[in-house]
């Protein structure tokens, strides 16, 4: 499989398919990457335990019978306050308002949190009207059948969702009945994708994503969100296998030190981590090679925002 290769397959136009795109929005770490892995099933999206690590709307492809539902996973939606932050939110909203369904990501222990609140009451302004949103209430392992009643009715009250779901994105409970809802909410029409492709980034892209998560997993505190993977360099071998070359950008001499580790034994791990990934989502051996350079002010270059799929205008004040 090449960097930006689409995988082949049956794309049927007949009559009796459906396709549409459906938006996951919610605050951030509800759960959305998450969701959007187990439905497409396999890891498309970045998941850690830390907030804000979706950067781009990262689209999973997953059939449902005749209906092909193209999942648009939106970073996760908070108060910016860099530049980089107004990017994703605007990235979020954009994807929101695009979508044919919504589907409303909350966690059943936090409830409805000022954040959610926030959410709501934006929806009532930019979403279209007559656009189908569905609360899925995610979590649901984490507290008892009563509270997830009341939270369920308070929701409602709140803003009028077509569809209510309990679900638990990590187990996979209840996220069956969501995706044939969803099927079913699409509009017919003949499939964007072929049959089996499950996603539309380039490779280079998603491998770029494995890489951060494992560096998000392995670092502590602001780290995470002071640096940013691309891939420079793709070469599928004649042997079938393919070298990966990434570029690991930090803002400060600092930062570097800690990424590379006591004698570089943190991005050995990491790229140890991210090439197993990387090696498993391909079927094929992959050999990655990981530079750590420091750029100071790379959140406020043009050509970042456009590797993250962003866009730098949508960063401004």
């Amino acid at each position: 499989m090449t960097e930006d290769s689409k995988l082949t397959g049956r794309m049927p136009d007949g009559p009796g398919t459906r396709a549409g795109f459906v938006a996951l929005i919610g605050e951030p770490n509800a759960g959305k990457s998450t969701l959007l892995n187990r439905v497409v099933g396999a890891k498309v999206s970045i998941v850690t335990h830390k907030v804000q690590t979706t950067r781009t709307r990262i689209r999973g492809v997953a059939m449902e019978g005749v209906a092909q539902i193209v999942f648009v996973d939106t970073p996760g939606l908070f108060r910016p306050r860099r530049r980089l932050d107004r990017a994703m939110v605007k990235a979020a909203w954009g994807g929101a308002a695009d979508a044919d369904v919504i589907v409303l990501l909350i966690e059943a222990n936090r409830g409805l949190t000022e954040g959610v609140e926030t959410i709501i009451d934006r929806m009532k302004d930019q979403i279209p009207q007559g656009q189908p949103v569905a609360l899925a209430i995610n979590k649901i392992d984490k507290v008892k059948a009563e509270v997830l009643l009341a939270l369920a009715e308070k929701m409602n009250e709140a803003f009028p969702f077509a569809k209510t779901f309990m679900i638990s994105a990590e187990k996979g409970y209840g996220v069956k009945d969501l995706r044939e809802w969803l099927g079913a909410q699409i509009p017919d029409g003949p499939w964007f994708y072929p049959e089996d492709q499950i996603a539309d980034l380039p490779m280079r892209m998603i491998a770029s994503e494995m890489t951060r998560e494992k560096l998000t997993l392995r670092l502590h505190e602001e780290l995470p969100y002071q640096l940013t993977v691309e891939t420079e360099k793709w070469e599928d071998k004649p042997d079938g296998s393919t070298r990966i070359d990434q570029i690991i950008y930090v803002s400060r001499d600092g930062h570097k030190g800690i990424v590379l580790g006591n004698k570089g034994e943190t991005i050995k791990s990491i790229g140890q981590a991210s090439r197993a990934d990387i090696s498993e989502f391909l079927g094929r051996t992959v050999h990655l090679f990981l530079q750590v350079k420091v750029r100071e002010n790379w959140q406020d270059e043009p050509e970042r925002y456009s590797e993250m799929g962003l866009d730098f205008k949508d960063g401004e004040a």
